[in-house]
C-alpha cells in the first residue's frame, strides 16, 4: 500500500475506471459514508439559498465530484448504502447496461425539486460516467490547480450557486477555489466543504476572505471512513500530533473525521 505526503492510504486507481463498481467495492469495507453525512447539510443549504435568492433550480458546483456520488444522492434522494447495493448487485453487467440500471434509478428516485449539478474532476472518465448516467448536468474536465480554466471550462463553472466538496480539499487547494471564484459573472456562490480534520483550512480560508466571504467552522465532526490499514493509521496519527491536533477519542479510535466549512460572501 502507497501513502501520500499526510500518511493517507493513496487510492487514486478507483477514481480512474469506466464505471464505479471498484469505487464501490474497496470502500466499502471501509465504511465511506461523508458524503451521506454532508447530504442533509447540502439539502438545508439548498433550501436556503432558494429562499435567500428566489432561485428555482440552483446549480451546484461539485469540485472533486468523481463519479457523481453527491449529485446521485441528492438527486434520486438515495443513502450510501443503496448505491454499495446498487453496484455491488450488478458485477457482471457491462458498462452500458450498467448505464441503464442508474438512468432508471434517476428516472425513478428523481425528487420534484429541481437542481442542476456541474462536477469538477481532474479524472476524465469518472467523469464521463457521471456525465453519461445523468447524475451531472455538466462535466468540466480540467485540474484547476496547475491552470486556468479554458473559456469554455469557465463558461460551465460560471452561474454556480453553491460549491460544495467532501474529501477532495488537500488535493485541491486555494488555487482552485479562487479560479472557480473568479469565473462566475455573477453573484457569488455560497461553498461548503468538508474537510478532514489533518487538513489545514486556514489558507483557503484567508484566500476566500480577500476574494468577499466570510468563513464560518462547525465544530461537529463526521466520520469519513475507517482507515484503511494500521501503518495508514499509524502515520496519519504521527502526521496530526506533529500539527498540534489531538486525535484522543477521534482518529485514535480508527476513523478519519472532517468538520464541515460554510463560506458565503460577506
Amino acid at each position: 500500500m502507497r501513502f501520500d505526503a499526510t500518511g493517507k492510504a493513496q487510492l487514486d486507481h478507483i477514481y480512474d475506471q469506466p464505471d464505479p463498481r471498484d469505487y464501490f467495492r474497496l470502500l466499502r469495507p471501509l465504511d465511506y459514508r461523508v458524503p451521506q453525512e454532508a447530504k442533509p447539510y447540502f439539502a438545508k443549504l439548498l433550501q436556503d439559498y432558494r429562499h435567500t435568492h428566489r432561485v428555482t433550480t440552483p446549480q451546484v458546483l461539485d469540485i472533486g465530484c468523481s463519479y457523481g456520488i453527491n449529485a446521485a444522492l441528492l438527486k434520486c434522494d438515495a443513502t450510501m448504502d443503496e448505491l454499495y447495493a446498487h453496484y455491488g448487485a450488478a458485477p457482471a453487467d457491462t458498462r452500458e447496461e450498467l448505464l441503464r440500471r442508474d438512468r432508471a434509478l434517476l428516472r425513478a428516485r428523481r425528487p420534484a425539486d429541481d437542481l442542476r449539478f456541474v462536477g469538477l474532476d481532474a479524472s476524465g472518465r469518472a467523469l464521463a460516467y457521471a456525465h453519461e448516467a445523468g447524475f451531472l448536468d455538466e462535466a468540466v474536465h480540467a485540474d484547476l490547480e496547475r491552470a486556468d480554466p479554458t473559456p469554455a471550462q469557465r463558461a460551465r463553472l460560471d452561474g454556480s450557486d453553491l460549491v460544495v466538496s467532501t474529501g477532495c480539499l488537500g488535493y485541491v487547494t486555494e488555487r482552485t477555489l479562487t479560479r472557480v471564484v473568479r469565473a462566475q459573472s455573477g453573484r457569488l456562490p455560497w461553498m461548503a466543504h468538508f474537510v478532514l480534520r489533518m487538513i489545514p483550512f486556514d489558507p483557503i480560508e484567508r484566500a476566500l476572505s480577500d476574494l468577499g466571504y466570510e468563513t464560518v467552522r462547525g465544530e461537529e465532526v463526521f466520520r469519513q471512513r475507517r482507515f484503511a490499514s494500521p501503518q495508514e493509521q499509524r502515520r496519519v496519527l504521527e502526521t496530526m500530533a506533529a500539527a498540534g491536533v489531538d486525535t484522543r477519542g477521534l482518529e485514535a479510535e480508527g476513523w478519519l473525521y472532517a468538520r464541515l466549512h460554510l463560506s458565503r460572501p460577506g
